[in-house]
């Protein structure tokens, strides 16, 4: 198995966005004496936010990023869960804690590893500000920033997939496509990607994640990132 590059979803394979934005919108709440499920109001709100981007641009140029979807999105929960006392200052300070995100503890300490033998990519529908601002936090270093932004098509769609390898200047087959999520892999694996499944039971809170069983076709199915490194052939 030749493999040169790792690609890696990151919106929750990296980023721990269900605990950051369910903080913010506590602390709105807080602010305002509202107690609600923030839980639940977090989790519509990324299922909102990823429904509006996946495979955009399949039939036109797209005009949306992640950023304003999630800023459309925002205004739409606020709406219908009756937070409208959130003023500008909270709606502004919630949309932004998606660049402020935090990753998962078994992740910073393995990519300098991982980069040690392979490229390593971020590949994702969120916006290169958000990437360049999140790696900054949290003191990541990628060789490659992919967004779907540059590319204008949006995964699932096979030609984002296909750019992100022709970018890379590889076959998909020397390319794992790192996630969490299933749907995410199988689009890789259809275009020529091998695939890596890293479990995130946590990623959607207690409520646990929509797809926690890993399609058994993928290459890689594990744990956590030490474990992926470990299957990698790369000592952490």
């Amino acid at each position: 198995m030749t493999i040169k590059a790792l690609t890696f979803d990151t919106g929750g394979t990296i980023l721990n966005w269900h605990s950051g934005i369910s903080g913010a919108l506590a602390a709105a709440g807080a602010k305002h004496g509202i107690d609600k499920d923030w839980a639940a109001i977090t989790n519509e709100y990324r299922r909102r936010s990823l429904m509006g981007m996946l495979n955009h641009g399949a039939d036109a140029p797209a005009t949306l990023n992640i950023d304003d979807v999630h800023r459309i999105k925002l205004d739409e929960i606020i709406a219908e869960f009756g937070l409208e006392a959130f003023d500008d200052g909270d709606r502004h300070r919630i949309w932004h804690t998606w660049h402020e995100l935090e990753t998962w503890p078994d992740f910073p300490a393995v990519l300098p590893k991982l980069r040690e033998k392979y490229m390593v990519a971020s590949f994702t529908i969120l916006t290169v500000r958000l990437i360049m601002d999140t790696a900054r936090q949290n003191g990541l270093s990628w060789d490659a920033v992919i967004s779907c932004q540059m590319i204008g098509k949006y995964k699932l769609l096979p030609e984002a997939y296909q750019t992100a390898a022709k970018w890379l200047q590889l076959d998909p087959s020397e390319i794992v496509m790192v996630a969490c999520h299933n749907f995410d892999l199988d689009a890789a694996k259809a275009v020529g990607f091998k695939t890596a499944f890293v479990r995130r039971p946590d990623e959607w809170g207690a409520a646990g994640p929509p797809d926690p069983d890993p399609n058994p076709a993928h290459d890689f199915i594990v744990d956590d990132f030490p474990g992926l490194a470990a299957a990698l052939g790369v000592q952490v």
